[in-house]
């Protein structure tokens, strides 16, 4: 096969937040992202990848995994066989979308008609509170968009995570709030979480227990829908899902890209699993590609560039309780 010299840029980046962001064993300050350039000499695509953080995928993590399949890719690798080349990770979606973007200027055709999508339309997206003293997330929870839906972040200590579900209710009576308890709970505090979590009106309970920890869950009565995060990593997850979670949260620096992303919302959907759309708290670039996913979840929750201190411009905007993202940013033709 005769296969076209590729050019790869590598570069990182550091995004500071407007402040420290806080949810169950962790506070973060900043985002570095690994951004991934990819040039045929006529055209070139862009992808960001902000990496996982449980699982050790930081920044030098990402960089080393890029370089290293430096070499296939310039010697031509495509999107497909970069699927092969690298593992479900931040390297992997950086450089997947970078082809994605790639691929739609060479076609003359943007992202979404390559995945085979109708004209994206702009979404219904949370904003989500960081873990913070319960009547400073109330204060919170009234700031924002009083259109936005409201994900909340717990931290597994069960009297303050009450007092916090019950404060944010008290201050937006009307609001539909998810919680996200980051792994935090064990079976017999979250067998203490789910009645009050419901009493308030909660709409969704993300990622309870650890990862590995799913087992805990079998027999256990779901009154609110369980959403996995960090035990859903990649599409090899997805099948184990059923039983134990309704919603399956997928972040392409989990599964490695738009590519197996959108595999993972197909295949849910399949087993009867609805899908979100999460993010890993990067810019606009990373929002961009999930963007596009979203248009096939009825969960969206991608509002990382609100959380920083600066974006990219162009960037996305939020308003009236939705995400906008004109292809502008990402993924045109």
């Amino acid at each position: 096969m005769d296969r076209r010299k590729l050019a790869l840029d590598l570069r990182v980046e550091r995004f500071p937040y407007h402040r420290p962001f806080r949810i169950s064993g962790h506070v973060f300050t900043e985002t570095a992202l690994l951004v991934a350039e990819i040039s045929d000499g006529v055209h070139s695509g862009r992808g960001e990848g902000a990496g996982v953080y449980y699982l050790g995928d930081d920044i030098d993590h990402m960089l080393a995994e890029a370089q290293r399949v430096r070499g296939a890719i310039e010697s031509g690798a495509t999107r497909e066989e970069l699927q092969h080349l690298l593992p479900p990770d931040g390297a992997r979606n950086a450089l997947d979308c970078a082809f994605w973007e790639l691929e739609a200027k060479q076609a003359g055709r943007p992202v979404w008609q390559l995945a085979g999508l109708d004209a994206p339309r702009a979404l219904r997206s949370t904003l989500t509170l960081g873990a913070d003293a319960p009547h400073a997330m109330a204060d919170a929870a009234r700031a924002i968009d009083p259109a936005a839906p409201v994900k909340v972040k717990l931290t597994g200590d069960l009297a303050e995570d009450v007092a916090r579900v019950e404060a944010i209710r008290a201050a937006r009576p009307d609001a539909w709030i998810g919680v996200d308890a980051n792994q935090g709970y064990d079976a017999a505090t979250l067998r203490e979480l789910v009645p009050v979590l419901t009493a308030n009106r909660v709409a969704q309970l993300e990622q309870p227990l650890r990862r590995g920890r799913e087992a805990d869950l079998d027999g256990m009565k779901r009154c609110l829908p369980f959403v996995a995060d960090e035990s859903a990593l990649s599409l090899a997850d997805t099948a184990t899902l059923v039983g134990r979670f309704d919603v399956v949260n997928i972040k392409l620096d989990k599964c490695g890209g738009l590519t197996e992303g959108l595999a993972i919302a197909r295949q849910a959907k399949t087993l009867g699993l609805d899908v979100m759309v999460g993010n890993m708290m990067g810019t606009s670039l990373s929002m961009a590609p999930s963007f596009v996913l979203g248009q096939l979840c009825d969960i969206v929750d991608l509002d990382g560039p609100t959380f920083l201190a600066r974006d990219r411009v162009p960037g996305v905007a939020y308003r009236d309780g939705h995400i906008h993202c004109p292809d502008t940013i990402w993924g045109s033709c």
